[in-house]
């Protein structure tokens, strides 16, 4: 039975493009980019290339680009680039509806000394802009949200919050980790002074990742060793991944555009689906501004875990949230920002769709979630007690 993949905000499939790329690094062409030879110089050619593909997704020079191994690492990466170059400053300001890898890691930033502010949301996952504003203060080292929410798909207005950050002279960074490929970005037009994206979230492989950082930006390396990527990470290479990783965004440049409308058009047809045929289930997000491929919808007095079971027994992947947080048994910290009422926060449901999803998956999900959601609310005690 063919596998329905509607979980491409927590990974994608490498596509057959990205693995041809990616094989001759595997196998023939093994040499250390950093060699003095021929064999391995003709890898670090390849390396500048797949360089040149990721700045130009963003619209950045390559030089800005920096390889790191994951989203995760160029997150953390920002932030204590930030720190370290200005030590005196000792306050960062996110939101609450970060990925772990800025709430986790300014929690335990929090724990060593820093001052952390995370700024609010409203029931439609949407940031307050005036909050944000009020929290920047001189003390303040840097800025990190993020460009579109993996939960909820929510994407914030990046060119506001710039406006907002650099009139108070402060490092914005944002993780783009979940837009970049699926909207337009440019970071000429967007006075970001760093943005993380990540190889397997745009049909790439794991493991790879990227860091912009704007032509004069003050940056101090997170990882340090060897001279690769100029000083800036050191490390030997995942060429393999990284020759990946350019090809993806080539592609990715390439249907950005198309997939927008195509993946939309899908997103919308199960959320008209599932609302008609669903009783007691509700958006959680912000429908007019969210990434085309993004559904979260909750289904009152059913556990999303439950859910996703029934749904697995039929091939059919989803999430009931991060990839990063699915082994918790806490509701995902982005709908409690949100104010999602007791009754619909553990009946969550991630759907995310790519530019393999098809109208039969669709479909097929559109087929098996009624009778799912019913036979659940039938067995749910919330249900036998309200």
């Amino acid at each position: 039975m063919r596998v329905i993949y509607l979980d491409n905000n927590a990974t994608t499939a490498v596509s057959d493009e990205v693995r041809e790329a990616m094989l001759p690094y595997i196998t023939e062409l093994y040499g250390n980019p950093s060699s003095m030879h021929t064999f391995g110089g003709q890898v670090h050619r390849k390396i500048e290339v797949a360089r040149e593909h990721i700045a130009c997704l963003i619209n950045a020079e390559p030089e800005e680009i920096i390889f790191t191994s994951c989203g995760t690492e160029s997150d953390n990466t920002a932030i204590m680039s930030a720190l370290e170059s200005e030590p005196r400053k000792k306050h960062i300001v996110t939101s609450r509806v970060e990925h772990p890898a800025v709430l986790s890691f300014c929690k335990a930033l929090y724990r060593k000394g820093y001052k952390i502010s995370f700024i609010p949301v409203d029931k439609k996952g949407r940031l307050n802009l005036e909050e944000l504003e009020s929290a920047i203060t001189d003390e303040t080292a840097i800025v990190s949200i993020m460009f579109g929410n993996n939960e909820t798909g929510v994407i914030f207005p990046m060119d506001t919050i710039a406006d907002i950050v650099k009139s108070k002279n402060v490092l914005l960074h944002s993780d783009a980790v979940q837009a970049a490929g699926k909207i337009p970005i440019d970071v000429k037009k967007l006075p970001a002074d760093m943005l993380s994206i990540s190889g397997h979230k745009m049909h790439a492989s794991k493991g790879v990742g990227a860091l912009y950082v704007k032509r004069g930006t003050r940056f101090s390396p997170y990882i340090i060793g060897g001279h690769q990527e100029k000083g800036r990470r050191a490390g030997t290479e995942n060429v393999a991944s990284i020759i990946g990783f350019g090809r993806a965004a080539e592609l990715a440049k390439e249907h950005v555009l198309s997939d927008d409308t195509t993946v939309d058009e899908l997103r919308d047809r199960l959320e008209k689906g599932l609302m008609d045929t669903c009783p007691g289930a509700r958006i959680n997000s912000d429908r007019e501004y969210r990434l085309p491929n993004t559904l979260n919808i909750s289904f009152e007095y059913v556990e999303g875990e439950a859910i996703l079971l029934r749904l697995n027994e039929h091939n059919i992947c989803a999430s009931s949230g991060s990839a990063c947080t699915s082994g918790s048994l806490e509701p995902s910290h982005v709908l409690r920002a949100m104010g999602v009422p007791f009754t619909a926060i553990h009946g969550s449901v991630r759907f995310s769709l790519s530019r393999y999803t098809t109208k039969g998956d669709i479909d097929s999900v559109l087929d098996k979630m009624p009778g799912i959601i019913k036979e659940l609310r039938e067995l749910s005690p919330y249900v036998q007690n309200a």
